[in-house]
């Protein structure tokens, strides 16, 4: 049968390690439900990230660096 999970074997340092452990304690969750999560936190917010980072790349090439900018434009697009 295949598994629904794929085993990791992680270093973390010592301090990060007791917090954890004290995290899940408190939280009554593992430390790998607290990696997961963590994971997939910082998996979303780099996709953020990227698309934000492309559109602040587009709006320099129209020429949009405020929000005064865009104001204008979308006077401009309701005459």
């Amino acid at each position: 049968m295949k598994r629904s999970t794929v085993q990791w074997t992680i270093s973390v340092p010592p301090l990060l390690s007791k917090e954890a452990e004290r995290l899940a304690h408190e939280e009554s969750r593992t430390r790998s439900e607290l990696v997961r999560e963590a994971l997939r936190k910082y998996l979303e917010h780099r996709s953020i990230e990227q698309v934000r980072r492309k559109l602040t790349r587009k709006f320099k090439s129209l020429g949009i660096r405020t929000e005064q900018d865009i104001e204008r434009l979308v006077d401009a697009g309701r005459k």
